[in-house]
């Protein structure tokens, strides 16, 4: 037994030595590692040229492919009138005709309800009475003091009386108008809660009528995305019956909500036969306006020694460089970046093994062919 225990770590020390010797020699793999093959085939024989590139290290590279990726905010949201009237009595008094129903669609300035008010109608008459005749006492005034035979002050007296009757007579024609109840836009009677005969206090509560064409989905955005927004973008609406549409933003908030921190978003959806109605759930595709982008692998991000959210880049001369980058979206394809420069190379492979100012050799990630280094 106790030689066998001492075979087992005989062995183990000489896996351990071997181990030691392989990871010394730095030989892992062509990506990354320093290039000794060309020195090591050449002998004395290399020149300085080849001395130099033998000395590079070597990265896997990808050349961009730029496009306009317009980024989609997916939020969720529910469906509401575009606008809602609840409709209330102006005036008190017995209901003496009520022309709506309940379900009916009615066009604007539609008489809804009319209160009985007959002490108002004689008011008015009495009014226009009182009116006619303090002007044919007016009038004969304006004529004797154009001739001399009455005072200044008789005469504004009856002009005076003029102007007094007038205003009796705007204020029995408002109170008889008040009387009337008017739809304010064309819209969906959703509620009537009155009857005819009903008594009625001013400020009782008649009817709600609703506007459902365009139908709007509000929908609440986060403070973060509600920079890329504004209002005319399109939006995809999808309805939690299944049914798509695409409608357009007419609002977005400037005042987040204390509690959630988010902001308001409307948009508007054509609803001609009012097939919508108030209330439905939907989710809401939002799309900010296209930015020339690149789309990478999440792997091959890195970091500047500041922070930064950035790449590592292969430029023309094959010099590596650092590039400052602004995350535009997450989608399954990978990372879409913007602010990657033109004219350079990704490093995709060995990117955290080089730094700024580094002359490096490039092999594409695609082909796995070595990109010769500029002259």
């Amino acid at each position: 037994m106790f030689r066998n225990f001492r075979a087992h770590r005989f062995a183990a020390l000489v896996v351990l030595v071997a181990a030691a010797a392989w990871v010394g020699t730095g030989e892992f793999a062509s990506v990354g590692s320093q290039e000794k093959a060309a020195s090591e085939t050449a002998g004395n024989d290399s020149t300085p040229k080849e001395a130099e590139v033998s000395n590079l290290r070597t990265v896997a590279v990808i050349t961009p492919t730029f496009t306009d990726h317009a980024r989609e905010i997916r939020v969720s949201g529910a469906t509401q009138p575009d606008k809602q009237a609840v409709l209330a009595a102006r005036a008190s008094g017995i209901i003496s005709s009520l022309t709506i129903e309940k379900g009916q669609i009615v066009p604007a300035d539609t008489l809804v309800m009319t209160l009985e008010g007959p002490e108002l109608s004689a008011a008015i008459t009495n009014a226009e009475t009182m009116l006619a005749q303090v002007r044919r006492t007016a009038d004969v005034t304006e004529k004797l003091f154009a001739n001399g035979n009455t005072s200044e002050s008789k005469l504004i007296a009856d002009r005076a009386s003029v102007a007094s009757a007038k205003a009796a007579l705007s204020q029995a024609t408002a109170a008889s108008d008040r009387l009337k109840l008017t739809a304010p836009f064309t819209g969906f009677v959703d509620t009537v809660k009155v009857e005819r005969g009903e008594w009625l206090q001013a400020g009782t509560p008649v009817a709600i009528i609703l506007s459902l064409d365009p139908i709007v989905v509000r929908a609440d955005i986060s403070e973060l995305d509600i920079g890329y927004l504004k209002v005319g973008d399109k939006a995809a609406v999808r309805l939690v019956n299944g049914r798509k549409l695409e409608g357009t933003v007419r609002f977005v908030a400037l005042d987040a909500e204390p509690k959630t921190r988010t902001y308001q978003v409307e948009v508007a959806l054509p609803n001609p036969e009012r097939s919508i109605p108030s209330g439905m759930t939907a989710e809401v595709s939002l799309y900010a306006a296209p930015v020339r982008s690149v789309t990478v692998p999440r792997s091959i991000i890195t970091l500047s020694d500041d922070g930064d959210l950035g790449l590592r880049v292969v430029d023309a001369d094959g010099v590596a460089n650092f590039a400052a980058v602004e995350l535009i979206d997450d989608t399954p394809m990978g990372l879409v970046l913007a602010g990657v420069p033109d004219g350079v190379r990704i490093i995709v492979s060995g990117q955290d093994l080089v730094k700024d100012g580094d002359k490096v050799l490039t092999k594409d990630a695609t082909s796995g062919l070595i990109g010769e280094i500029s002259q």
